[in-house]
């Protein structure tokens, strides 16, 4: 191989090697300020990707699909899976709603004590009634707490939570694309990870347990 080329290709590996090793690195305990990564199973044991990114979570003013005023409080005290959606979505949300009620039988019992909670990104449409009707389908899991609110309330969420949407088209035809991120939020309101929409139900389980584990 020429020198210029071998000198190109040692320069990119180092570029990329560099890269990599600035953007990613794997948490295999709980450590304070990693706020935002990706979950993954290997050799059965579960491990939590941080990209130091900002702090995920913080203070919401929202109304539940029953009409009640809730504020960040509603995570205290449980584990819960936050996620961004709407009821118009015709695949993402419907099928994540259905494997995190697989997520949760497979934790049995521990399942029982996590909750979802289902944050609409389509608040114009997406009202208590609507959000109270898509929720109780059935494949759904149990309790899932419906929120929406008014734009700027929805817009505050998910800046806080890093999540991103727009919507695409106009009139009763559009549709809205959002981020696909499940986010994992434990008993003290904070982020511990978040979970792939194409982990599957096996692997979440093991991954949650697993940061339950460790508080």
């Amino acid at each position: 191989m020429p020198r210029r080329s071998i000198l190109l290709f040692a320069a990119a590996c180092v570029v990329i090697a560099t890269a990599l090793a600035i953007v990613t690195f794997v948490v295999v305990g709980r450590a304070p300020g990693m706020t935002s990564g990706a979950a993954g199973v290997a050799a059965g044991e579960a491990t939590v990707t941080t990209t130091g990114e900002a702090r995920i979570g913080g203070p919401f003013q929202l109304v539940d699909q029953n009409g009640r005023a809730v504020d960040q409080t509603l995570l205290d005290g449980k584990w819960s899976l936050v996620f961004f959606g709407f009821t118009y979505c015709p695949d993402y949300c419907p099928t994540t709603l259905a494997a995190l009620d697989a997520t949760q039988r497979a934790m049995d019992p521990d399942g029982g004590d996590m909750q979802v909670v289902f944050i609409t990104v389509d608040p114009g449409r997406d009202t208590p009634a609507v959000l109270k009707t898509y929720l109780t389908s059935d494949g759904f899991p149990d309790g899932v707490v419906g929120l929406t609110g008014s734009a700027a309330q929805i817009q505050t969420v998910a800046d806080a939570y890093g999540a991103s949407y727009e919507k695409v088209g106009e009139g009763d035809a559009y549709t809205m694309n959002h981020s696909l991120r499940v986010y994992l939020m434990g008993p003290d309101g904070n982020y511990r990870g978040f979970v792939t929409h194409d982990l599957g139900p096996a692997r979440s389980a093991v991954m949650i347990r697993q940061i339950m584990a460790r508080g």
